[in-house]
């Protein structure tokens, strides 16, 4: 009857330390700081940057010239909500990181390039993250310019949409889940109903699986040329939320509590 106790305690113990070990943790994208940039794209030598634990990937070209190209994730401060166009294209159309912070991160999507991906500390997996349209993308949508259509159309009816689709991995590169968000939606039988997100917006990644470990971003649009997706290709990222893997947090659980019990022996 003691023994069993004993183990009886020893599981209570585990559940609770496991418990306790699950906080989530935050991503802020505050780190790398710019300094005086208001933002940066050139992160390709070593491949991307680390935020809290986390790496973007990012792929940057110099042309020469002032001329240059990139794709996966920047870095920005930029808070310019109004100002439509590509000179444009590193402001989120909330006009600043989620909350009011300083900084966020820009998605850039490039066909011929890389996904963009962040990769997770071990034993780390991502429970959500905020999202927003930049106001390059937004604007294009909102009103058209000479490369993409306005959203809805002439009539406004156009059953038009701009679609984010998140992909899971886990550590072992194994696909864990998919989910996708609507950055503009058009398709409503009341167009009174149709958005453009301009706001941070909450997203649950918890569908994607326990055992994801990266996350990787694909676009599509209802609005498609010769050439491909007449959308701007981008769209914002801040305030990621994460947590232990369940296997880490028991390991964890279990250690402190193997130590607990040979010390009280």
């Amino acid at each position: 009857m003691y023994q069993r106790i004993k183990f009886t305690g020893v599981l209570a113990t585990a559940v609770f330390l496991g418990s306790s070990l699950a906080q989530a943790g935050l991503i802020d994208i505050e780190a790398p700081a710019l300094g005086a940039l208001t933002h940066q794209a050139d992160y390709n030598t070593p491949g991307g940057f680390t935020s809290g634990g986390a790496f973007f990937n990012n792929t940057y070209t110099d042309f020469g010239g002032g001329a240059f190209g990139w794709s996966g994730f920047a870095l920005s401060r930029e808070t310019d909500a109004t100002t439509p166009g590509f000179g444009n294209q590193f402001s989120s159309a909330a006009g600043s990181g989620f909350g009011g912070s300083l900084q966020y991160a820009v998605s850039y999507v490039d066909s011929f390039s890389p996904a963009p991906q962040i990769t997770f500390a071990p034993g780390e997996r991502p429970l959500s993250l905020q999202i927003t349209n930049t106001t390059y993308a937004a604007l294009s949508m909102k009103n058209g310019d000479s490369f993409a259509k306005k959203f809805g159309g002439t009539s406004g009816t156009d059953p038009d949409f701009f679609k984010l689709t998140i992909n899971g991995f886990s550590a072992t590169s194994q696909p864990t889940g998919s989910l996708d968000f609507y950055l503009a939606d058009y398709r409503f039988e009341n167009s009174a109903s149709d958005y453009i997100v301009t706001t941070w917006t909450p997203v649950d990644l918890s569908s994607l699986g326990a055992s994801t470990n990266a996350l990787t971003f694909s676009l599509a649009s209802s609005d498609n040329g010769r050439f491909g997706m007449n959308t701007p290709a981008y769209f914002a990222v801040d305030q990621i939320t994460t947590v232990p893997e369940p296997s880490s947090v028991l390991l964890l659980a279990f250690a402190a509590t193997g130590l607990a019990v040979r010390r009280r022996r």
